[in-house]
């Protein structure tokens, strides 16, 4: 928490900021209290008028703490241990955040959610999914590889994004996206040399257009783009043939 005050939001950062802490150590109830407190804040400067960001870490340990207060007042432990009641604190909490009435500001809220062993449908997650206006997915495998940050594109999804794009904008996502997907299901067969050049014209696309889209995909962590020249960059990786050579046929499986 320190190293997010000092080094992150800094001494600029903390004049705009408003900081709420719950560690590990405190009560459930005081942990619980901190999430709902934050919410308030935030609220408080949308109704004046304010475009508030609110970044929340996060909802699992949430989910904990009413985990804990639900099971000491007689709850029956249901989905992986958590009692009912998380279930219904969840939408109350989250579903605070957005546009305020006309002429009040907003709430755009960055929830983490800590998922168990890799896995986007355990309890927590798969609820909140339910409630939020898209999530981003950070992989693990990614992470090894040093693909930073490790966003799993295909796993992330936006309800609000399609809105904000124009024709242009929506054909380059919606070509981007599939190349990626084609070059996912084919991935294995690609790095063995199983798969053949010329079996699959939109595979081989896919192939050749890779590298442009994994560097387009890279950011390091103090790099600022305009969304207008990520556009830009995303259409000239879509653009011409690629640099991709073909892998060669492993001749123990042709």
């Amino acid at each position: 928490m320190r190293e997010f005050v000092e080094e992150q939001l800094g001494e600029e950062g903390l004049k705009r900021s408003v900081v709420i802490v719950a560690t590990g150590d405190e009560s459930p109830m005081m942990r619980r209290q901190a999430a709902y407190l934050t919410l308030t804040v935030a609220e408080y400067f949308r109704n004046h008028g304010k475009n508030v960001m609110l970044f929340m870490d996060s909802v699992t340990r949430f989910a904990m703490a009413q985990r804990e207060i639900g099971l000491s007042v007689g709850e029956p432990p249901t989905t992986r241990g958590y009692p009912p009641s998380v279930f219904s604190e969840l939408p109350r909490l989250l579903e605070r955040a957005g546009p305020g009435r006309e002429g009040e500001g907003t709430i755009t809220a960055l929830f983490t959610v800590l998922v168990e062993g890799g896995d986007m449908d355990e309890p927590v997650a798969d609820a909140v999914r339910g409630i939020v206006d898209g999530h981003i997915v950070l992989e693990r495998k990614l992470a090894e590889k040093g693909h930073f940050p490790a966003v799993q594109v295909l796993k992330s999804i936006s309800r609000m994004a399609p809105a904000c794009y124009d024709e242009e904008q929506h054909l380059s996502v919606t070509e981007a996206r599939s190349l990626l997907s084609t070059y996912d299901d084919m991935e294995e067969l690609i790095r063995l040399g199983a798969y053949k050049e010329g079996s699959d014209p939109k595979t081989d696309k896919a192939i050749r257009h890779m590298p442009k889209l994994e560097s387009f995909l890279k950011q390091a962590p103090k790099d600022h783009t305009a969304q207008a020249e990520s556009f830009s960059s995303l259409a000239d990786a879509l653009k011409g043939n690629g640099a991709r050579p073909m892998p060669k046929q492993n001749e123990n499986l042709s």
